[in-house]
């Protein structure tokens, strides 16, 4: 372990970081937030764990590759723009579902906007990862080759 206190900070706060990233992610297509905020605070979760112990831990923890994250969320995003134009209507129309209610979270929308924000979510969390784990092993591998 690198850090002993970001070490534990990361696995307290962890949890609560992929929590709230959902948080901002559903209730982004009504309110400010969205996919993007809501991608960057879940990769942050996983650099946070990364940057306490390893990168490799945290390349374990998220459990699939980045780019194949980045992938699905790219198609996700193209496919919600489809329902707008099998009506009719242009590419990325918001088709929505009627609303119904939950106990627990009151009046709930579902709806073509909500599924691209979930692609653009996948998007970020996909690049930023990825681009972080190349990043920290190319600075791994320039300090292996500065130590010969």
């Amino acid at each position: 372990m690198k850090y002993f206190i970001l070490g534990h900070a990361g696995r307290i706060l962890f949890p609560a970081l992929i929590i709230l990233s959902l948080i901002v992610l559903y209730r982004g297509h009504n309110l400010p937030g969205g996919g993007f905020i809501g991608g960057l605070m879940a990769a942050t979760a996983y650099i946070l764990v990364g940057l306490g112990s390893t990168m490799q831990a945290a390349k374990a923890k998220l459990r699939v590759d980045p780019v194949t994250l980045l992938a699905v969320g790219l198609a996700i995003a193209i496919i919600s723009g489809l329902p707008g134009m099998l009506g009719g209507d242009p590419f990325l129309t918001g088709e929505w579902l009627p609303t119904f209610y939950l106990p627990l979270l009151g009046a709930v929308h579902l709806g073509t906007p909500l599924i691209f924000d979930v692609g653009v979510y996948l998007v970020v969390i996909g690049f930023t990862l990825h681009t972080t784990f190349f990043l920290s092993e190319l600075a791994e591998s320039d300090t292996e080759e500065g130590t010969d």
